[in-house]
């Protein structure tokens, strides 16, 4: 009977110092960053292996007919190439302003907790269930700066990217291969949904300054709402079902070479 007693007191211990709030952010955390990671890591797998199925994936197909469609003409007429410099001009501005958030949000977390340590008791009272201490709270701020510094990167290239399409889709002369531009789109789409994927993350870390429970809750939930928006419902259109088409899927797979070829007047 003694050692069933010291057996449960030692169970009961162990069970204390697991339900300490100072251990919460131990496990929740990380099980919370994994399943996070672990869906954007099946994400890129149907990205890459089932593209109709993903909402990137279709929006990838569409983009490459739609240089090639818009590439087809040689000249392209200025109706065309009006259109195509409206469509990347709207994606460009989109980037920039996206990329300026980012930047903005940087500097408001780096002015923060450079400007007084009085702030950096603002999440450390009693209504946070979890670890409060000083490391933790560096930590809780760094990695937010770095994940919108990231965003602020991807924007950046996503601009870069979409401003070298421009410059191609303007180029006198029929000598530009259009896997050149298709190449640069996609670069630049590629890049604004990682852009959107590390401001996702971000909202995951800001919440982890309210204590690991509530950015444990947001990690399931946002999974579940991502899994939603990132499947594709739409039934395959018409014109994604032509020979064109699938030869631009079967090269996203790797199965063909992705041809890139000069035409020399």
């Amino acid at each position: 009977q003694d050692k069933t007693i010291k057996y449960r007191g030692r169970e009961r211990k162990k069970m204390e110092m697991f339900l300490k709030k100072e251990y919460l952010d131990l496990v929740l955390v990380p099980f919370g960053l994994i399943i996070v990671l672990s869906y954007h890591l099946f994400l890129l797998y149907r990205i890459l292996y089932f593209p109709y199925h993903t909402i990137i994936g279709f929006m990838n197909i569409d983009k490459t007919i739609w240089v090639e469609r818009i590439m087809q003409a040689s000249p392209p007429s200025l109706n065309e190439l009006g259109c195509a410099l409206t469509v990347l001009s709207s994606s460009i501005s989109a980037s920039t302003f996206m990329a300026s958030i980012a930047l903005t949000l940087s500097s408001l977390i780096g002015a923060w907790i450079g400007s007084s340590p009085v702030n950096m008791t603002v999440f450390t009272g009693h209504f946070v269930y979890g670890d409060t201490s000083s490391i933790t709270m560096v930590i809780k701020y760094t990695s937010l700066l770095v994940c919108f510094l990231v965003g602020f990167c991807c924007f950046v290239q996503s601009t870069r990217c979409l401003l070298h399409a421009n410059y191609l889709i303007t180029t006198p002369g029929d000598d530009i291969p259009p896997e050149m531009v298709t190449r640069a789109v996609l670069r630049g789409g590629n890049f604004w949904s990682l852009g959107l994927r590390t401001l996702y993350l971000a909202l995951d870390l800001l919440l982890w300054l309210f204590g690991p429970i509530p950015m444990f809750v947001n990690s399931v939930l946002m999974v579940v709402c991502l899994y939603y928006l990132d499947t594709n419902s739409v039934v395959q259109p018409l014109y994604h079902r032509t020979f064109e088409a699938e030869q631009i899927v079967k090269r996203m797979r790797g199965v063909l070479p992705d041809p890139l070829t000069f035409k020399c007047n």
